[in-house]
């Protein structure tokens, strides 16, 4: 009876690690279909409920350097990424041994970046592995059907200590020589900081200091740290044009005293990007182009603070001082491009109505997007400030949006939308097509 127990013990955890091998292929979901709202073509690469399926976060790229593929998080196979083909829809998965924090997709490389948790012999967590994933051989030898163990696939870059990061929120600078990374709180207090230790501001009690960013070298597995701040440290980007940048964010759950930073990679000239007032509710910055910052200044709280709202099904803090007196529209809101050279400030506009939330740009200089609270999706012409809506229609999860990322070329936006699902919730991977009339606007 013992040797049967073994022996069924180990032919299951072999159908268990068969089941989830990174290349393991699974049937396209592809569908296409028009907006019924605006006519615009919409490709869902995925459309079936209840696998899961988000993004990753809009401040990255998501597409592999040769235009192919889209990268996402999914259920399919628990705690694994996969990547859909955009003209096959054929679903690849694209890790193995699951990953932690952010999935990050080289621009100059056919390469995947992860952060994984490390542990010894015994279990005991020693930090955190960095892991880079070779895309084209792994979808080469997926598509043949002659897949290797994922060894071959992958590549262990160096462990971050433990004292120094334990969460996986990542970045990868221009160069796509080194990744950015979180300091733990206690590891940041070793160093300078020019400011007081900030405590936590608002009412979700957070963005206490001190916090930081480190960055480790792919090519020989250094990790090092960059600066040491006053403030929790949230997102980070590098800049993809400007090798040795690094955009990150002061992160309390709402508004931020400052919210948007910068620092060069050697730890110098750490500055604020936007300065925004006690006034303006500044969030989700991305990078645009090598010196612009895309941001959100959002007006959802009632002027008249005595009136409450519901947002999401949530009470707003409108009726409360904890935020301030920020995040209304007496006073300027819309999606805003920082030139991160001089500091100008240009607002592209608001959504009528409502409050852009999640935000983006093309690279070119011609369009902003944005989602806003009724998950809409809208451009906006930047040089005329025509204010377009693409699609509309766009379920999601209550604390969850449609969270815009264009593609390099500017020719698409992929969201992510509960449009098609049965229950309502479950989200999919979906393109968005710029109509040809605007693709033409600025053709050269």
């Amino acid at each position: 009876m013992k040797r049967l127990t073994t022996l069924f013990c180990l032919v299951m955890l072999s159908t268990i690690t068969v089941c989830a091998q990174i290349g393991r292929r699974f049937p396209s979901e592809r569908k296409v279909i028009k907006d019924p709202k605006t006519g615009v073509e919409l490709v869902f690469l995925t459309s079936k409920s209840g696998t899961g399926d988000s993004k990753i976060y809009q401040t990255h790229n998501q597409w592999t350097a040769d235009g192919r593929w889209v990268v996402f998080r999914s259920d399919r196979v628990p705690g694994e990424a996969m990547a859909v083909n955009e003209e096959t829809g054929d679903i690849v998965q694209v890790t193995e041994g699951g990953y932690t924090g952010m999935l990050c997709v080289a621009r100059k490389s056919m390469n995947l970046y992860h952060m994984r948790v490390a542990r010894d012999k015994k279990g005991k967590r020693t930090g955190m592995e960095v892991v880079e994933v070779n895309l084209q051989q792994l979808f080469s030898d997926s598509e043949s059907g002659h897949l290797k163990k994922k060894k071959h696939y992958e590549r262990i870059c160096g462990v971050i200590p433990a004292e120094m990061c334990s969460e996986g929120d990542m970045a990868l600078d221009g160069s796509e020589d080194f990744i950015y990374f979180r300091l733990d709180k206690d590891y940041a207090r070793r160093f300078p900081i020019a400011e007081p230790i900030a405590g936590n501001f608002g009412p979700r009690n957070m963005g206490a200091g001190p916090g930081g960013i480190g960055k480790m070298d792919l090519r020989t597995g250094l990790s090092e740290p960059v600066v040491a701040v006053h403030f929790k440290v949230g997102h980070i980007q590098g800049n993809p044009w400007h090798p040795g940048e690094v955009i990150f964010c002061w992160e309390t759950g709402g508004k931020a005293p400052q919210r948007t930073w910068m620092v060069n990679a050697d730890g110098t000239n750490l500055r604020p990007i936007y300065r925004e007032t006690e006034y303006d509710w500044v969030t989700h910055e991305a990078v645009i182009s090598a010196d612009e910052l895309v941001i959100a200044i959002i007006g959802h709280r009632p002027i008249n603070k005595e009136e409450k709202k519901a947002i999401d099904g949530l009470e707003s803090f409108a009726t409360s001082d904890d935020w301030g007196p920020s995040g209304t529209k007496e006073f300027a809101t819309g999606i805003a491009v920082v030139n991160m050279r001089n500091r100008e400030l240009t607002l592209e506009g608001q959504v009528p109505g409502d409050n852009f939330w999640h935000v983006a740009g093309s690279q070119d200089g011609h369009w902003v997007a944005g989602d806003d609270f009724a998950r809409e999706l809208w451009i906006i012409d930047r040089h005329t400030g025509e204010r377009i809506l693409l699609t509309a229609g766009h379920k999601t999860t209550a604390r969850d949006h449609v969270h815009p990322t264009f593609k390099p070329d500017g020719t698409e936006i992929e969201i992510q939308s509960a449009m098609l699902s049965e229950d309502g919730r479950s989200m999919n991977i979906c393109i968005v097509r710029l109509p040809e009339h605007l693709l033409n606007r600025y053709q050269k």
